[in-house]
């Protein structure tokens, strides 16, 4: 028992030492035993760069990508704000929530204009974020399934777009599952533009479509 209390003294003596009072100050830095990357290479905002060739240290976003869910304006703030670039509000009507009163509507709101501008626009927003799990056609075949046992809904198949079938869903519901999610579906409301989220659901529209007219 003489050894089990002299070790018992002898570890807590060592803890006390090295941990140090619980309130004790010190000018030095502490020790830190898992540092959880707190001390990392990086840049910071609006500050120049030796390691870039135009020595500036923030990056215009790669071709081709969807780096905050929207497009880069075309114009500068100073000019005025373009609404189809930055519109995520969560404001009332059925253009912000596909809904008319407590029923989803169908058809699209005064707002937007279906045009192959609108397709074109739609197309490249669903391929950024809707083809890898519902497939670049909308079969529900996306990458996602090949690491998942989740099956994601194939907006081609029966009924989804047949108003006489129970299975169909109006384009306001459409619009609410991109907003809000459904099931195992996140929501994306963050991410795309109250528009954009309209151009998704007239190209999907557009597949399913395409998908009973396959010669047309």
């Amino acid at each position: 028992m003489k050894y089990f209390f002299l070790s018992s003294l002898f570890i807590i003596v060592a803890v006390v030492s090295f941990a140090g009072f619980r309130g004790g100050k010190s000018e030095l830095p502490p020790i830190q035993v898992f540092p959880d990357m707190d001390k990392q290479a990086k840049v910071k905002a609006q500050v120049s760069s030796d390691f870039f060739s135009n020595g500036v240290s923030m990056r215009l976003p790669i071709a081709g990508t969807n780096p905050i869910g929207y497009q880069m304006p075309s114009k500068p703030a100073s000019e005025g704000l373009e609404p189809q670039l930055v519109e995520f509000s969560r404001s009332t009507g059925y253009y912000y929530t596909g809904k008319m009163g407590d029923f989803y509507g169908d058809g699209f709101p005064p707002e937007i204009k279906v045009t192959p501008m609108l397709l074109k626009r739609g197309q490249e927003r669903f391929n950024i974020s809707c083809a890898i799990c519902h497939g670049a056609a909308g079969n529900g075949k996306g990458v996602f399934t090949k690491y998942s046992v989740v099956l994601p809904t194939d907006l081609t198949g029966p009924g989804f777009d047949d108003a006489a079938n129970p299975a169909y869903r109006p384009d306001g519901k459409i619009y609410d599952t991109i907003t809000n999610g459904w099931n195992q579906m996140g929501g994306y409301g963050a991410n795309i533009t109250v528009s954009d989220r309209w151009a998704i659901v007239a190209y999907i529209r557009a597949i399913q479509y395409a998908a009973k007219n396959p010669a047309k």
